[in-house]
């Protein structure tokens, strides 16, 4: 039920791939709507980030840099992880899925391309990151 709209005319979510150690890759999943996950080949993640207003604010910023990227990226029906030490930020348009990779070591110098985009997804993984640890630290009722 996602349209295109003013502030979402391309892209309505975002998939950030990135590789970690050991051939593990992590997936931060942020939607048009607020909804943000991350997802590991390993055995962490967390769901449902919309019911926290940072995760929230953080997912429709990373949705709305993407817009400016649409066009650079390149059509895809496959969506394979990342090679070790890159990052693939899929582009989820109302046109189809584009893709982008990058090399971590370029966009973590703010200087590249994509920094910006980098920068939001980062962004998204933090107030994820946030949200994992309060959780753990939260009593839980009785």
């Amino acid at each position: 039920g996602i349209t295109p709209s003013e502030t979402y005319p391309k892209v309505f979510g975002v998939v950030m791939d990135l590789s970690v150690s050991n051939h593990h890759a992590a997936t931060v999943v942020s939607m048009c709507d607020g909804h943000a996950s991350l997802y590991t080949t390993s055995t962490f993640g967390i769901l449902g980030g919309i019911g926290h207003e940072a995760v929230r604010n953080a997912s429709t910023n990373f949705v709305k840099a993407a817009q400016s990227h649409y066009d650079e990226g390149l059509s895809v029906t496959n969506h394979p992880y990342p090679s070790e030490n890159h990052v693939k930020f899929y582009l989820l348009g109302f046109d189809g899925v584009r893709v982008i990779d990058a090399k971590i070591s370029d966009v973590e110098t703010g200087k590249h391309k994509q920094s910006k985009l980098w920068e939001s997804g980062q962004q998204v993984l933090t107030e994820l990151r946030l949200l994992g640890e309060k959780l753990k630290t939260a009593p839980s009722p009785n």
